[in-house]
């Protein structure tokens, strides 16, 4: 004969609290481990209790990637290699991946180390795509004076 219809539900019912509480128990371990950020860069580690996931590191801007846009996961270093202000006066990061190169944006926040954020933001001006010493020939090349006076040089003539 079989078992009666109210032994069946409660084996039901006690089968769903029993996942309810190890999903309850997966998703405190989770909430654990992320507490525990460690930059795989720099080493710095995150002694704060809180229950936000960290995309990239505070101090050194760098975060692990995950999945790439045709939905492989890439595990490489995004490295911080620009900033953008976009047009809301948000600010992001910038990061390229070392393993594959796919560039990526990341929201800044107020935790964000403020020197290395100016650093990079003044690297295109410290370091440009073009040899400063040859800046005079490339400007001629291109139709221009090619004098080193500038602007303000132009107008008093």
């Amino acid at each position: 004969m079989g078992y009666p219809f109210f032994y069946c539900l409660s084996k039901h019912r006690k089968e769903i609290r029993f996942r309810k509480l190890a999903k309850r128990r997966e998703n405190k371990k989770m909430k654990t481990e992320q507490k525990l950020y460690r930059c795989p860069v720099c080493g710095w580690q995150d002694g704060a209790e809180e229950d936000r996931l960290r995309t990239h590191c505070p101090n050194c801007l760098s975060g692990l990637h995950g999945e790439r846009e045709d939905g492989l996961e890439c595990g490489g270093v995004l490295e911080p290699v620009g900033i953008w202000v976009k047009s809301d006066k948000e600010w992001e990061i910038i990061q390229r991946c070392r393993l594959c190169g796919e560039m990526t944006s990341d929201p800044m926040s107020a935790e964000d180390n403020p020197v290395k954020i100016l650093s990079i933001a003044s690297k295109p001006l410290s370091e440009p795509p073009f040899p400063v010493e040859r800046m005079e020939e490339l400007t001629r090349m291109m139709g221009g004076r090619g004098d080193m006076g500038g602007y303000y040089h132009e107008q008093r003539k």
